[in-house]
Formats: C-alpha cells, structure tokens, sequence
C-alpha cells in the first residue's frame, strides 16, 4: 500500500523540479513559508484543502494530480527530458554566440 504523504510529496517536489523552483519561490508564489513547503515535501506535514488547491495551482496541474501513482520510471524521463532541453538551450546560445562573431 502506497502511503498518501509520500505520493503528495514526491509529486510536489516532481512538479516544482519539473517547472524549475525552489522550495522559496513555490513558497513565495503560494504565500507560505518555505519551511512549510519542505515539511510538505518530506511528508513531515499535509497541507489543507485550501493550500492544496493553490500548491496545484502555483505548479500548473488538477489538485487530485498531486495524489497521482505514478510508475517509478516517470521521474526519470521528466528528468532527462529537462536535462535534455537545458542541454540543447545551451548549444543553441553557443551556436547564435559564435553566429553573431562573424
């Protein structure tokens, strides 16, 4: 049986890492503190109806997404793919750079 904090939590720090923020911007974004945000993620703490729905809101997904099974092999390829495009941004600001040289 999955435990419900873990799967809330882990979804939550796989959104807010998806999207690019900290634990202090998603904070910031839902008025929190970032300590909470950290709590909630390490299952420590299980936020309101009420901040639920803004967590969700603040990453961009349906409230009942953030309690979503998913398999173990998604936050894997959620990773790469954001490696992937931070990598590819990278070749394309080298290759406009030297572009711009000549």
């Amino acid at each position: 049986m999955t435990d419900i904090r873990q799967v809330l939590a882990s979804n939550i720090k796989l959104h807010r890492k998806t999207l690019g923020l900290s634990q202090d911007n998603l904070a910031n974004e839902i008025d929190t503190a970032t300590g909470y945000i950290g709590m909630i993620e390490r299952g420590k703490q299980f936020p309101s109806p009420q901040m639920l729905e803004r967590i969700a809101r603040a990453l961009h997904v349906d409230t009942p997404d953030l309690f979503a099974v998913k398999p173990f092999y998604l936050d894997s390829i959620q990773k790469l793919h954001h490696d992937l495009l931070a990598a590819y941004e990278e070749i394309l600001t080298e290759k406009l750079g030297k572009l711009g040289d000549d």
